[in-house]
């Protein structure tokens, strides 16, 4: 069940990260109020996670999940560069995780 709750964190990271961007510095409304939520969700999902996975592996893989994910938001959505060193990071990013997950 953690490493449910830790999914799903690291995908409300994604939307709060992308609320973000669309609040325009949170002059938005909707945007700000769906980052906000988004945010309180994803930080109590991570916690619920922490009971039971170590901080270290818990914390990498929600902030991997997120980096990766609002990389792949920022490329689909938002139309941002789609670079071969970007994409060598997230592959790396991506790496991690898994290395992370199977120590």
């Amino acid at each position: 069940m953690a490493w449910i709750m830790l999914a799903f964190a690291g995908i409300l990271e994604i939307v709060w990260a992308g609320a973000m961007k669309q609040s325009a510095g949170f002059t938005r409304l909707w945007p700000t109020a769906i980052m906000g939520i988004s945010m309180i969700g994803s930080f109590g999902l991570l916690s619920l996670a922490m009971r039971d996975l170590p901080l270290s592996t818990a914390y990498t893989i929600w902030v991997g999940i997120g980096a990766v994910g609002a990389f792949a938001v920022g490329v689909m959505v938002l139309g941002e560069a789609l670079t071969p060193m970007r994409v060598l990071a997230a592959v790396l990013i991506i790496a991690g995780i898994v290395t992370m997950k199977l120590a």
